[in-house]
């Protein structure tokens, strides 16, 4: 993707200006046009942070699917997103993103603050598909019908999304270790319903 000049902006301040958008509405492809040639990272950051609000029943899946098409990309080293014409044409209601992101966003200047490149070698191009893979594997939980599943899985893209952006490796760890941890949590939900509908028939089964 050709350069842009809000490529050299911090995260934050893309945003920001995301959130002033004049129109009531903004379409994926402008946001696209607006994260210039970090736009594969900067759409997983936003879709992610989306997954993490709470939303209605279903909404994850919508939102989550764009995740299931952009992850992919970083695993066969795409270095600008592929969407669809009827996803690129998708709209989001500007009004949502103003009432989320100005809480967001000064968290966001703070770690950018002290955010480095470390760590480098964890976005080699091994790295990057690493990335890719996992943030499949998060965004294929994310469009289950879940109950408060998302929150995790959503969480751990969002890092690891804002982690490729800065290329902060410490930044990429912590998102491992919340992918770990939501691969734990829905281990263990498992676990319990299915020992839960075990006892279940158990007690309706004939003796």
């Amino acid at each position: 993707m050709p350069s842009s000049p809000t490529d050299q902006l911090p995260l934050s301040s893309v945003l920001t200006a995301i959130a002033a958008h004049d129109e009531p509405e903004i379409s994926i492809a402008h946001l696209t046009r607006m994260f210039g040639g970090r736009a594969i990272g900067a759409l997983l950051f936003v879709f992610g942070l989306i997954c993490t609000l709470p939303l209605p029943p279903g909404a994850t899946t919508i939102f989550g699917f764009p995740l299931l098409l952009l992850a992919p990309q970083l695993v066969i080293g795409a270095s600008a997103p592929w969407l669809p014409i009827g996803v690129k044409n998708r709209t989001i209601a500007v009004a949502g993103l103003r009432s989320g992101l100005p809480r967001v966003i000064p968290w966001l200047q703070k770690i950018e603050a002290i955010s480095q490149p470390r760590l480098v070698f964890l976005f080699n191009p091994i790295g990057e598909r690493l990335i890719g893979v996992l943030c499949t594997l998060l965004a294929i939980v994310l469009i289950l019908p879940i109950p408060l599943g998302n929150i995790l899985p959503a969480l751990a893209v969002t890092v690891l999304a804002f982690s490729l952006i800065q290329r902060d490796g410490l930044i990429a760890l912590a998102g491992y270790g919340i992918a770990i941890t939501s691969a734990s949590v829905l281990a263990l939900a498992a676990h319990i319903l299915v020992i839960t509908i075990q006892q279940a028939l158990a007690m309706f089964s004939p003796t």
